[in-house]
C-alpha cells in the first residue's frame, strides 16, 4: 500500500485535494489518477466511474448526497467547482469555497456525503467522477441553488447554461429537515 498524497482542503473538513503527476515525453503522457488506499475512510465496495462533458457556460449543481462521496478529475478543459458543507455536524458547516481544476492544475478532488459541490466550465471541459455507491435513480440526489447568496461562490461565468433540475434546486434556508445531512 502506498502512501495517500491526499491534503485536506482546508475551507471545508473532509474535502481532500490530490496533486496529480503526469510523466510524459514525445509519444504522450501517463497519470496515476486513483487508489481506494488514498481514501481508507470510505468503503469503495460499489465502485462506479462517471463522465460529464460540457460546454463552456455549462454550469451542473450544486448537488449532494447521504450515501455518497465523489472522486472528481477533470480530464479535458478547465472547470471551477463550488463546494458548500450542509452537514450540521462539522466543524466547517455552512462554509463555502470554490477551486479551478483542469491542465493548468492537476488535481483530483474528494468529495465527503453532505458537501454540496458543482461545476462551472470555464472552457469546453470533460469531468470524470468516481464514485463509493451505484446509481438509484435518484433517490439519493438532493440540491441547492448555484446561486445561494448565502454560498456566495463566484462561478466565473456571467449567464449560465442550467438544466431544468438544477433551475429549481432550494436555497440553503429552504431545504426541509429530512432532506438535511447530519
Amino acid at each position: 500500500m502506498t502512501n495517500s498524497p491526499a491534503q485536506p482542503f482546508e475551507p471545508i473538513d473532509g474535502v481532500m485535494t490530490v496533486p496529480l503527476d503526469a510523466f510524459g515525453d514525445e509519444r504522450g503522457r501517463f497519470m496515476e489518477t486513483f487508489r481506494k488506499e488514498w481514501f481508507p475512510q470510505v468503503n469503495w465496495d460499489r465502485l462506479q466511474s462517471n463522465r460529464s462533458d460540457s460546454s463552456a457556460g455549462v454550469l451542473r449543481g450544486l448537488h449532494y448526497h447521504f450515501k455518497q462521496v465523489d472522486y472528481w478529475l477533470a480530464l479535458r478543459g478547465r472547470i471551477r467547482v463550488g463546494l458548500v458543507d450542509l452537514r450540521r455536524s462539522s466543524p466547517t458547516y455552512l462554509q463555502s469555497a470554490s477551486l479551478d481544476m483542469g491542465a493548468d492544475n492537476l488535481l483530483g478532488l474528494f468529495i465527503p456525503e453532505g458537501v454540496a459541490h458543482g461545476f462551472a466550465a470555464l472552457t469546453n471541459c470533460t469531468l470524470m467522477y468516481i464514485v463509493n455507491n451505484y446509481y438509484d435513480g435518484g433517490a439519493d440526489e438532493f440540491g441547492i441553488a448555484w446561486d445561494d447568496p448565502q454560498a456566495a461562490i463566484d462561478w466565473g461565468v456571467a449567464d449560465p447554461a442550467l438544466s431544468q433540475r438544477d433551475q429549481n434546486n432550494p436555497l440553503i434556508a429552504d431545504i426541509p429537515p429530512a432532506d438535511q445531512p447530519q
